[in-house]
């Protein structure tokens, strides 16, 4: 196997600029006997004599001479490589890849990512949406290095870290008479829209309806909050959303936002894979997100 090595190559470039053994061992900090042992080693492993003494001085032979210029590229490439990967060691450089569902990179990650993006100018972020099971498969498979998804989520080589709860709620047109109580009797006699079915969270709303004997059938299936929306704003039915994206809505007053009776929540978790090994921005990303309750 080629090799060199590099501290050998520096003792032997030390003794020819400085001119003498003793020189380059005071310059390194090592004792003569030490340097010269470094050189042996390193003309035994290049079958080669590479100083001689002319005079009292230390001059490369002409093998010595042909390294030298060698030892200089290859002190410039190890400088090279040192200087291309301090900004990664810092966290200063390197890249961020999440997943998420549309909800939450929508209405939670901006703030996030642009304080991220404000203290880590050079570090690369990128952005997956999916649903939960095709997030945590990516987690898995290492494809991403951070998941936010709606729980249940989980498998044996990941930590599954819940960090807040995220209220459904019924949005409606301002002008749609609705009783004290939203039901989910009282949805089955509503136009009712929803999420696209497959995901936690569209199951986790069948599943509400389900506990009172009754079997969601919506008259239109978005997997956009801001689809879903304009449609409720156009007096095509009301829809049952997650709280988040509702909020500018509930203030403004433009729809109407109501709890559910019971009321239903989904918890959003973080997963991440066991082993990941945690650079700085991914492990401070993590702690924003656990912020979040």
């Amino acid at each position: 196997m080629n090799s060199l090595n590099l501290e050998h190559l520096k003792a032997f470039a030390a003794v020819i600029d400085s001119g003498s053994f003793s020189a380059a061992a005071e310059r390194l900090s090592l004792s003569q006997p030490a340097v010269s042992l470094q050189i042996r080693q390193l003309e035994k492993r290049l079958g080669a004599t590479l100083i001689e003494r002319v005079g009292r001085r230390a001059k490369p032979t002409a093998a010595g001479a042909e390294l030298l210029i060698h030892a200089g590229h290859i002190d410039a490439a190890v400088a090279s490589a040192i200087n291309a990967v301090a900004p990664h060691a810092s966290g200063a450089l390197g890249r961020l890849r999440l997943g998420t569902g549309a909800t939450a990179c929508t209405y939670l990650l901006p703030p996030l990512l642009r304080d991220l993006r404000q203290r880590y100018p050079r570090v690369e972020i990128s952005v997956t949406t999916g649903n939960t099971a095709d997030i945590v498969k990516a987690v898995e498979e290492n494809n991403i290095d951070l998941g936010l998804v709606t729980l249940p989520a989980g498998g044996r080589s990941l930590e599954v870290t819940p960090v807040c709860d995220d209220e459904f709620v019924l949005v409606a047109p301002r002008d749609m008479v609705l009783p004290a109580r939203i039901t989910a009797a009282v949805l089955a006699r509503l136009p009712v829209m929803a999420y696209e079915p497959g995901g936690n969270t569209r199951r986790l709303v069948d599943d509400w309806f389900a506990r009172s004997g009754i079997t969601l059938q919506p008259v239109m299936s978005l997997g956009n909050d801001e689809a879903i929306k304009a449609m409720v704003a156009a007096g095509l039915g009301c829809a049952v959303l997650t709280a988040m994206p509702a909020e500018r809505e509930r203030r403004s007053g433009a729809l109407q936002v109501r709890s559910l009776s019971p009321r239903l929540h989904r918890t959003l978790a973080i997963v991440v894979r066991r082993d990941k090994k945690l650079h700085r921005v991914l492990g401070e990303t993590i702690a924003a997100l656990k912020q979040l309750g």
